[in-house]
Protein backbone atom coordinates (compact mmCIF):
# COMPACT_ATOMS: atom_id res chain seq x y z
CA UNK A 1 0.00 0.00 0.00
CA UNK A 2 1.14 3.75 -0.60
CA UNK A 3 1.09 6.17 2.53
CA UNK A 4 -1.96 7.95 0.67
CA UNK A 5 -3.88 4.30 0.85
CA UNK A 6 -2.76 3.63 4.16
CA UNK A 7 -4.04 6.68 5.38
CA UNK A 8 -7.41 6.17 3.71
CA UNK A 9 -8.13 2.59 5.30
CA UNK A 10 -7.31 4.23 8.38
CA UNK A 11 -10.06 7.08 7.86
CA UNK A 12 -12.29 4.25 6.70
CA UNK A 13 -11.97 2.59 9.56
CA UNK A 14 -12.21 5.81 11.86
CA UNK A 15 -15.94 6.25 10.24
CA UNK A 16 -14.94 8.77 7.73
CA UNK A 17 -17.05 8.56 4.50
CA UNK A 18 -15.84 8.49 0.71
CA UNK A 19 -16.66 9.65 -2.11
CA UNK A 20 -17.24 7.17 -4.36
CA UNK A 21 -16.94 4.21 -1.99
CA UNK A 22 -13.60 3.12 -1.58
CA UNK A 23 -13.12 -0.49 -3.05
CA UNK A 24 -10.54 -3.10 -1.30
CA UNK A 25 -9.95 -6.97 -2.82
CA UNK A 26 -8.13 -9.35 -1.04
CA UNK A 27 -5.41 -10.66 -3.58
CA UNK A 28 -2.74 -13.75 -3.24
CA UNK A 29 -2.14 -17.05 -5.30
CA UNK A 30 -5.68 -18.09 -6.15
CA UNK A 31 -6.11 -14.87 -8.66
CA UNK A 32 -2.61 -13.15 -9.08
CA UNK A 33 -0.53 -15.93 -10.85
CA UNK A 34 -2.86 -16.58 -13.63
CA UNK A 35 -4.30 -13.24 -13.98
CA UNK A 36 -0.91 -11.92 -14.54
CA UNK A 37 0.22 -14.74 -17.22
CA UNK A 38 2.06 -17.27 -15.22
CA UNK A 39 1.90 -20.58 -13.45
CA UNK A 40 1.12 -20.73 -10.04
CA UNK A 41 4.40 -22.65 -9.07
CA UNK A 42 6.90 -19.85 -11.20
CA UNK A 43 4.57 -17.42 -9.06
CA UNK A 44 5.92 -19.21 -5.65
CA UNK A 45 9.08 -20.34 -6.72
CA UNK A 46 10.45 -17.11 -8.88
CA UNK A 47 11.14 -13.69 -6.80
CA UNK A 48 11.27 -11.91 -9.70
CA UNK A 49 7.45 -13.03 -11.08
CA UNK A 50 5.75 -12.69 -7.68
CA UNK A 51 7.30 -8.89 -7.36
CA UNK A 52 5.77 -8.71 -11.24
CA UNK A 53 2.17 -9.89 -10.84
CA UNK A 54 1.81 -7.81 -7.59
CA UNK A 55 3.20 -4.63 -9.25
CA UNK A 56 1.09 -5.55 -12.02
CA UNK A 57 -2.20 -5.11 -10.13
CA UNK A 58 -1.06 -1.87 -8.09
CA UNK A 59 -0.22 -0.52 -11.20
CA UNK A 60 -3.43 -1.65 -13.47
CA UNK A 61 -5.89 -0.90 -10.56
CA UNK A 62 -4.25 2.22 -8.56
CA UNK A 63 -7.61 3.07 -7.27
CA UNK A 64 -8.27 -0.25 -5.76
CA UNK A 65 -6.78 -1.17 -1.83
CA UNK A 66 -5.48 -4.39 -2.30
CA UNK A 67 -5.12 -6.41 1.06
CA UNK A 68 -2.64 -7.56 2.11
CA UNK A 69 -0.49 -6.11 -1.15
CA UNK A 70 2.84 -7.53 -1.57
CA UNK A 71 1.09 -11.05 0.48
CA UNK A 72 4.68 -13.78 0.70
CA UNK A 73 2.77 -16.88 0.82
CA UNK A 74 2.48 -20.02 -0.25
CA UNK A 75 -0.88 -21.22 -0.23
CA UNK A 76 -2.40 -22.93 2.08
CA UNK A 77 1.35 -24.81 2.70
CA UNK A 78 2.11 -22.12 4.73
CA UNK A 79 2.06 -22.60 8.24
CA UNK A 80 1.47 -26.23 8.18
CA UNK A 81 5.06 -26.72 6.54
CA UNK A 82 6.05 -25.20 9.77
CA UNK A 83 4.55 -28.18 11.69
CA UNK A 84 6.33 -30.61 9.09
CA UNK A 85 3.19 -31.23 6.93
CA UNK A 86 4.20 -32.93 3.48
CA UNK A 87 3.50 -30.72 0.81
CA UNK A 88 1.95 -31.36 -2.50
CA UNK A 89 2.84 -28.72 -5.66
CA UNK A 90 1.49 -28.65 -9.28
CA UNK A 91 2.17 -26.31 -11.69
CA UNK A 92 -1.13 -24.94 -12.31
CA UNK A 93 -2.55 -25.44 -9.29
CA UNK A 94 -2.76 -24.53 -5.77
CA UNK A 95 -0.64 -26.51 -3.48
CA UNK A 96 -2.14 -29.07 -0.42
CA UNK A 97 -0.90 -29.62 2.78
CA UNK A 98 -1.26 -33.54 3.90
CA UNK A 99 -2.05 -34.10 7.67
CA UNK A 100 0.30 -34.70 10.43
CA UNK A 101 -2.10 -36.54 12.83
CA UNK A 102 -3.53 -39.81 12.66
CA UNK A 103 -5.26 -40.32 15.89
CA UNK A 104 -5.55 -37.74 18.97
CA UNK A 105 -2.80 -39.11 20.69
CA UNK A 106 -0.38 -38.51 17.86
CA UNK A 107 -0.85 -34.60 19.47
CA UNK A 108 1.21 -35.05 22.44
CA UNK A 109 4.18 -35.50 19.99
CA UNK A 110 3.76 -32.04 18.31
CA UNK A 111 6.22 -29.52 19.31
CA UNK A 112 5.95 -25.38 18.74
CA UNK A 113 7.56 -24.66 15.46
CA UNK A 114 10.43 -21.79 15.45
CA UNK A 115 9.14 -19.09 12.30
CA UNK A 116 12.83 -18.11 12.11
CA UNK A 117 13.87 -21.78 11.09
CA UNK A 118 10.87 -23.80 10.06
CA UNK A 119 8.75 -24.79 7.45
CA UNK A 120 8.14 -22.22 4.32
CA UNK A 121 8.61 -19.19 6.94
CA UNK A 122 12.06 -18.35 6.18
CA UNK A 123 11.49 -17.99 2.94
CA UNK A 124 8.49 -15.66 2.79
CA UNK A 125 10.02 -13.13 5.37
CA UNK A 126 13.59 -13.41 3.33
CA UNK A 127 11.50 -12.95 -0.15
CA UNK A 128 10.06 -9.79 1.69
CA UNK A 129 13.55 -8.46 2.83
CA UNK A 130 14.94 -8.92 -0.41
CA UNK A 131 12.44 -7.18 -2.61
CA UNK A 132 11.71 -4.02 0.17
CA UNK A 133 13.29 -1.93 -1.39
CA UNK A 134 11.78 -2.34 -4.84
CA UNK A 135 8.49 -2.62 -3.63
CA UNK A 136 9.12 0.79 -1.79
CA UNK A 137 10.22 2.46 -4.47
CA UNK A 138 7.37 2.02 -6.67
CA UNK A 139 5.61 4.16 -3.75
CA UNK A 140 4.67 1.05 -1.64
CA UNK A 141 5.49 -0.44 1.93
CA UNK A 142 4.45 -4.07 3.16
CA UNK A 143 1.71 -3.43 5.67
CA UNK A 144 0.12 -6.51 7.32
CA UNK A 145 1.30 -9.50 9.49
CA UNK A 146 -0.38 -12.74 8.03
CA UNK A 147 -1.13 -15.91 9.23
CA UNK A 148 -4.12 -18.67 8.62
CA UNK A 149 -5.93 -18.99 11.94
CA UNK A 150 -5.84 -21.42 14.83
CA UNK A 151 -8.56 -23.65 13.41
CA UNK A 152 -7.39 -22.95 10.10
CA UNK A 153 -4.23 -24.69 11.00
CA UNK A 154 -5.41 -27.15 13.01
CA UNK A 155 -7.74 -28.83 10.45
CA UNK A 156 -4.96 -29.13 8.26
CA UNK A 157 -2.56 -30.84 10.17
CA UNK A 158 -5.32 -33.35 11.20
CA UNK A 159 -8.10 -33.15 8.94
CA UNK A 160 -11.07 -30.79 9.05
CA UNK A 161 -14.06 -33.54 10.48
CA UNK A 162 -11.50 -34.91 13.12
CA UNK A 163 -10.91 -31.77 14.40
CA UNK A 164 -14.29 -30.55 14.57
CA UNK A 165 -15.58 -33.82 16.09
CA UNK A 166 -12.50 -33.82 19.20
CA UNK A 167 -14.04 -30.66 20.11
CA UNK A 168 -16.61 -32.32 21.25
CA UNK A 169 -14.95 -35.55 22.02
CA UNK A 170 -11.62 -34.60 22.80
CA UNK A 171 -11.63 -30.93 24.40
CA UNK A 172 -8.72 -31.01 26.89
CA UNK A 173 -6.32 -32.30 23.82
CA UNK A 174 -8.02 -30.15 21.31
CA UNK A 175 -7.40 -27.09 23.52
CA UNK A 176 -3.68 -27.95 24.44
CA UNK A 177 -3.35 -28.22 20.39
CA UNK A 178 -5.13 -24.76 20.43
CA UNK A 179 -3.22 -23.31 22.78
CA UNK A 180 0.62 -24.67 20.61
CA UNK A 181 -0.86 -23.25 17.68
CA UNK A 182 -1.98 -19.86 18.69
CA UNK A 183 1.30 -19.56 20.55
CA UNK A 184 2.70 -20.25 17.69
CA UNK A 185 1.03 -17.91 15.47
CA UNK A 186 1.86 -14.70 18.24
CA UNK A 187 5.51 -15.51 17.76
CA UNK A 188 4.98 -15.96 13.70
CA UNK A 189 2.95 -12.35 13.40
CA UNK A 190 5.77 -10.48 16.53
CA UNK A 191 8.27 -11.93 13.49
CA UNK A 192 7.51 -10.44 10.74
CA UNK A 193 6.36 -7.22 12.32
CA UNK A 194 10.63 -7.68 13.79
CA UNK A 195 11.55 -8.27 10.70
CA UNK A 196 9.65 -5.48 8.67
CA UNK A 197 9.60 -2.49 10.81
CA UNK A 198 6.45 -1.12 8.36
CA UNK A 199 4.08 -3.72 9.15
CA UNK A 200 1.45 -1.90 11.38
CA UNK A 201 -1.52 -4.63 10.45
CA UNK A 202 -2.50 -8.17 11.37
CA UNK A 203 -4.13 -10.19 9.02
CA UNK A 204 -5.98 -13.81 10.10
CA UNK A 205 -7.41 -16.12 8.11
CA UNK A 206 -9.50 -18.61 9.24
CA UNK A 207 -12.73 -20.16 8.12
CA UNK A 208 -13.16 -23.12 9.98
CA UNK A 209 -14.82 -20.65 13.04
CA UNK A 210 -17.79 -20.99 10.69
CA UNK A 211 -18.47 -24.09 10.89
CA UNK A 212 -18.82 -23.28 14.89
CA UNK A 213 -22.36 -22.78 16.90
CA UNK A 214 -21.72 -20.12 19.59
CA UNK A 215 -20.83 -22.65 22.59
CA UNK A 216 -17.94 -24.47 20.38
CA UNK A 217 -17.31 -20.82 19.39
CA UNK A 218 -16.78 -19.83 22.97
CA UNK A 219 -14.44 -22.62 24.15
CA UNK A 220 -12.80 -23.58 20.83
CA UNK A 221 -12.53 -20.29 19.12
CA UNK A 222 -12.86 -17.23 21.57
CA UNK A 223 -9.95 -17.05 23.74
CA UNK A 224 -7.56 -17.81 20.86
CA UNK A 225 -8.19 -15.35 18.89
CA UNK A 226 -8.33 -12.64 21.47
CA UNK A 227 -4.84 -14.05 22.16
CA UNK A 228 -3.89 -13.43 18.58
CA UNK A 229 -5.13 -9.98 18.01
CA UNK A 230 -3.88 -8.85 21.04
CA UNK A 231 -0.29 -9.78 20.55
CA UNK A 232 0.58 -6.40 18.34
CA UNK A 233 -0.16 -2.92 18.83
CA UNK A 234 -1.16 -1.87 15.33
CA UNK A 235 -4.41 0.02 14.18
CA UNK A 236 -5.57 -2.44 11.97
CA UNK A 237 -6.70 -5.68 13.05
CA UNK A 238 -8.57 -7.50 10.08
CA UNK A 239 -10.22 -10.99 9.94
CA UNK A 240 -11.72 -12.77 6.86
CA UNK A 241 -13.99 -15.67 7.65
CA UNK A 242 -16.27 -16.45 4.39
CA UNK A 243 -17.73 -19.10 5.67
CA UNK A 244 -20.92 -19.16 7.68
CA UNK A 245 -20.33 -15.53 10.08
CA UNK A 246 -23.21 -15.16 11.76
CA UNK A 247 -22.01 -16.27 15.43
CA UNK A 248 -18.27 -14.61 14.75
CA UNK A 249 -19.85 -11.33 14.21
CA UNK A 250 -21.01 -10.80 17.32
CA UNK A 251 -17.46 -11.12 19.03
CA UNK A 252 -15.30 -9.08 16.67
CA UNK A 253 -15.55 -6.15 18.83
CA UNK A 254 -14.45 -7.95 21.83
CA UNK A 255 -11.44 -10.12 19.90
CA UNK A 256 -10.12 -6.70 18.51
CA UNK A 257 -11.35 -7.27 15.17
CA UNK A 258 -12.02 -3.87 13.11
CA UNK A 259 -11.90 -4.98 9.81
CA UNK A 260 -14.16 -8.09 8.58
CA UNK A 261 -14.39 -9.59 5.39
CA UNK A 262 -16.98 -12.17 5.13
CA UNK A 263 -19.65 -14.84 3.26
CA UNK A 264 -21.50 -13.64 0.18
CA UNK A 265 -24.19 -15.22 1.66
CA UNK A 266 -24.98 -12.89 4.37
CA UNK A 267 -25.89 -9.62 3.78
CA UNK A 268 -23.99 -5.90 4.88
CA UNK A 269 -27.43 -5.27 7.06
CA UNK A 270 -27.22 -8.83 8.90
CA UNK A 271 -23.51 -8.04 9.36
CA UNK A 272 -23.55 -4.36 10.54
CA UNK A 273 -26.81 -5.65 13.03
CA UNK A 274 -24.62 -8.81 14.18
CA UNK A 275 -21.10 -6.73 14.47
CA UNK A 276 -22.46 -3.40 15.78
CA UNK A 277 -21.12 0.15 14.47
CA UNK A 278 -17.19 -0.10 14.64
CA UNK A 279 -16.62 -2.71 12.92
CA UNK A 280 -15.69 -1.79 9.02
CA UNK A 281 -17.34 -3.99 6.28
CA UNK A 282 -15.27 -5.53 3.43
CA UNK A 283 -18.15 -7.28 0.89
CA UNK A 284 -20.10 -7.98 -0.60
CA UNK A 285 -20.60 -9.54 -4.05
CA UNK A 286 -20.27 -12.96 -4.75
CA UNK A 287 -16.75 -13.65 -5.39
CA UNK A 288 -16.87 -17.31 -7.66
CA UNK A 289 -20.20 -16.80 -9.45
CA UNK A 290 -20.22 -13.06 -10.44
CA UNK A 291 -17.02 -11.35 -9.97
CA UNK A 292 -15.22 -14.34 -11.60
CA UNK A 293 -17.61 -16.02 -13.78
CA UNK A 294 -19.75 -13.81 -14.95
CA UNK A 295 -20.66 -10.30 -17.55
CA UNK A 296 -19.35 -6.89 -16.58
CA UNK A 297 -23.09 -6.19 -16.73
CA UNK A 298 -23.48 -8.70 -13.85
CA UNK A 299 -21.16 -7.10 -11.85
CA UNK A 300 -22.57 -3.92 -12.05
CA UNK A 301 -26.24 -5.40 -11.48
CA UNK A 302 -24.11 -6.77 -8.36
CA UNK A 303 -22.36 -3.96 -7.23
CA UNK A 304 -25.41 -1.44 -7.38
CA UNK A 305 -27.80 -3.91 -5.54
CA UNK A 306 -25.07 -3.58 -2.85
CA UNK A 307 -24.37 -0.04 -2.81
CA UNK A 308 -28.55 0.30 -2.79
CA UNK A 309 -29.05 -1.96 0.42
CA UNK A 310 -26.66 0.61 2.77
CA UNK A 311 -28.18 2.76 4.42
CA UNK A 312 -24.80 4.22 6.24
CA UNK A 313 -22.03 4.23 4.16
CA UNK A 314 -19.20 4.71 6.87
CA UNK A 315 -16.88 1.59 8.35
CA UNK A 316 -17.86 -0.13 4.55
CA UNK A 317 -15.26 -1.19 1.83
CA UNK A 318 -16.76 -2.70 -0.79
CA UNK A 319 -15.40 -5.92 -2.24
CA UNK A 320 -16.22 -9.25 -2.90
CA UNK A 321 -17.38 -12.08 -0.14
CA UNK A 322 -13.79 -13.74 0.23
CA UNK A 323 -10.82 -13.38 -1.21
CA UNK A 324 -10.39 -12.51 -5.61
CA UNK A 325 -11.23 -16.46 -6.88
CA UNK A 326 -8.90 -17.96 -9.93
CA UNK A 327 -9.99 -16.57 -13.17
CA UNK A 328 -11.14 -12.51 -12.18
CA UNK A 329 -11.06 -11.10 -15.91
CA UNK A 330 -9.47 -7.60 -15.81
CA UNK A 331 -12.73 -6.42 -17.29
CA UNK A 332 -15.01 -7.38 -14.17
CA UNK A 333 -12.75 -5.43 -12.28
CA UNK A 334 -13.23 -2.23 -14.35
CA UNK A 335 -17.27 -2.96 -14.27
CA UNK A 336 -17.01 -2.93 -10.56
CA UNK A 337 -15.18 -0.24 -10.20
CA UNK A 338 -16.83 1.86 -12.72
CA UNK A 339 -20.17 1.40 -11.41
CA UNK A 340 -18.87 2.48 -7.70
CA UNK A 341 -17.75 5.83 -9.62
CA UNK A 342 -21.25 6.52 -11.03
CA UNK A 343 -23.55 9.17 -9.60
Amino acid sequence: MTNEQWNKLLAILAGEVFEPMPVGFIIDSPWLPGWAGMSTLDYYCSEEKWLAANLKAVREFPDVLFLTGFWSEFGMCTEPSAFGARCRWARDELPFAEKIVKAIADLAGIEKPNPRTDGLLPFMIRRLELQRSRIEEAGHSIRFAVSRGPLNIATFLMGTTEFLMAIRTDPEETRRFLTLITDFIVDWLRYQKKCIPTIEGIFILDDIVGFLGEQDFRAAALPYLKQIFGCLDVPVRFFHNDAQGLVTAKFLDEIGVNLFNFSFEHSMAQMRERTGPNVTLLGNIPPRDVLAQGTPEDVANSVRSVMGAIEDRSHILLSCGGGLPPNVPSENLEAFLRTVRQP
